[in-house]
């Protein structure tokens, strides 16, 4: 389902769970207020109880602590880790008024801008997971334009040609479609968020 957030932005999220798991070992959470969107987007070790566990931990605090700054809010998600399963995390902020995005993300979590002129950014990630050993963070910011996409996914999803999968003037609709139609449920948790920066 299409979801506009705030008026500043088009929001379209799916979630599958594994065979035989009652519990999805991915969680996210989104929330947009007059200065930022920020989203988490979180993949637990494994799967089931435990991935669920470590992946709904994490999600809380951000929710929590929305409005602090990403390396802040990445050491509160490795602490709420220690000894719990341990979780790859990505965490997305857009500020509206400056037109920025800042990003950080820790383990095998994808993340993709493309902006209307074409421009594919894709911030690397570090690798590895949260577990609440001490961690290094890479945050980084970049600039973007109104109408950009946005797409970010959990290693669930098997995702080629991301320029060419976001690129034109496809709606967020068809876009979501193509990625749903490509997938096989069932093998593993797999979560996308897709968005579309309205202004």
């Amino acid at each position: 389902m299409i979801e506009n957030v705030g008026n500043k932005l088009e929001l379209f999220v799916h979630q599958t769970t594994k065979a035989g798991n009652t519990e999805c070992g991915d969680s996210y959470f989104y929330k947009a207020t007059d200065e930022y969107f920020i989203c988490v987007m979180a993949d637990g070790l494994g799967s089931g109880k435990y991935a669920h566990e470590a992946s709904s931990a994490v999600v809380s605090v951000v929710e929590e602590y929305h409005h602090e700054n990403l390396d802040s809010l990445m050491s509160r998600c490795n602490k709420v880790l220690y000894q719990k399963r341990g979780a790859a995390v990505s965490i997305l902020k857009v500020f509206f008024e400056r037109k920025e995005f800042v990003y950080s993300g820790v383990g095998n979590i994808r993340f993709y801008l493309y902006s209307p002129q074409g421009k594919l950014t894709y911030p690397l990630p570090v690798s590895g997971y949260l577990s609440g050993k001490p961690q290094a963070f890479h945050t980084q910011c970049f600039a973007y334009e109104p109408e950009s996409k946005f797409l970010i996914y959990s290693d669930g999803y098997d995702i080629h040609g991301a320029k060419s999968l976001l690129g034109g003037y496809r709606s967020t609709k068809a876009i979501a479609g193509e990625i749903k139609r490509n997938h096989v449920d069932g093998i593993d948790d797999a979560t996308f968020i897709l968005g579309s920066l309205l202004n």
